[in-house]
């Protein structure tokens, strides 16, 4: 079975794995496959232990999910967010919904969902310029649903893509209004760790991560590139690692099992134990994505040379 942990202080008992139902592969809807398999997905990884899935309106899966949990709700943390842009913006967060506009953003996901509430509630892609105005203007009509039953915790997502330093969620933690809040963690980009995780931790909040695995670290031509962007930068040096295979000290290790294995494992025993997002849309992967994140901490020569070498990068999302 999965391990568990606390999420921060919701209180809740949460597996360490959540089943992330967006990204390229959206459990299975990104590649093509039917309904009915991104739901015996879902319920593989609800058998396997895993008790928290993370959707969102813009995902298209919020329906998937509803249908997956019929019968078994109250196994289930349901994590899922509502845009803060209004439709037809003509320039990238220029204009944010209205509160009004916002609940009923939140009562349209309940009724995908099938359910009466959802657990966590986020504010979706944050960015840092949007964050004040944001706060102001939604968080009483997140404290209205939470007093009406709707959600249970208030989270916020950074837009991790735009914001690979954290400005917006290094803001939203020293506010206290934020249950929980999800950020772009991985071995590429740790800067999370000091200006999240910690801080997180050290105020209660609990944290989902993702980007654990993206395609720097899925696809070996796109992580030689990123790396040769770093050099060209002077972010990372040279001499530090081998360009031709970046992170090959990872898999030379007879105690990782991959590039995959390594990512999940390094963001899994981060501090404050997180939640690390999972996404998969095979039975296969999630085994395998399973399996890491039940793993134990990676070397410690390992993760030495990983701080030595990607320790000072904030500037690449791994995507």
């Amino acid at each position: 079975m999965v391990p568990t942990t606390r999420l921060g202080r919701t209180g809740l008992t949460v597996s360490v794995a959540g089943i992330g139902c967006g990204g390229h592969s959206r459990v299975g809807q990104g590649q093509g496959k039917s309904a009915d398999y991104s739901i015996s997905v879902i319920h593989q990884a609800l058998d396997e232990g895993v008790n928290i899935i993370d959707t969102a309106a813009a995902y298209r899966t919020e329906e998937i999910v509803g249908r997956a949990i019929a019968g078994r709700r109250d196994q289930v943390v349901i994590s899922t967010k509502v845009n803060i842009n209004a439709p037809g913006a003509k320039a990238r967060g220029s204009d944010f919904i209205s509160p009004a506009q916002f609940t009923a953003g939140v009562e349209e996901g309940l009724k995908r969902l099938g359910t009466d509430y959802v657990d966590i509630l986020h504010l979706h892609g944050v960015e840092p310029h949007q964050y004040e105005p944001c706060r102001d203007q939604l968080v009483p009509a997140l404290h209205r649903l939470r007093d009406a039953g709707k959600i249970r915790f208030l989270g916020l997502t950074e837009r991790f893509l735009f914001d690979t330093g954290h400005i917006a969620l290094a803001q939203a933690l020293k506010d206290g209004c934020w249950d929980v809040v999800m950020a772009g963690y991985n071995m590429i980009n740790p800067s999370a760790r000091r200006r999240v995780l910690e801080a997180a931790l050290e105020n209660d909040v609990g944290v989902l991560v993702m980007y654990a695995v993206r395609r720097a670290l899925s696809n070996q031509t796109a992580l030689k590139d990123m790396v040769t962007h770093l050099i060209g930068e002077g972010v990372i040096e040279a001499d530090k690692l081998d360009p031709d295979d970046p992170l090959g000290f990872l898999t030379d290790d007879p105690e990782v099992a991959g590039l995959v294995d390594a990512a999940y494992r390094f963001c899994r025993h981060a501090p404050g134990d997180p939640v690390v997002l999972s996404g998969t849309g095979s039975l296969e992967h999630l085994r395998e994505n399973l399996a890491s994140l039940g793993r134990g901490p990676l070397p410690q020569a390992c993760l030495a040379r990983l701080e030595d070498i990607f320790g000072g990068v904030d500037q690449v999302s791994g995507n």
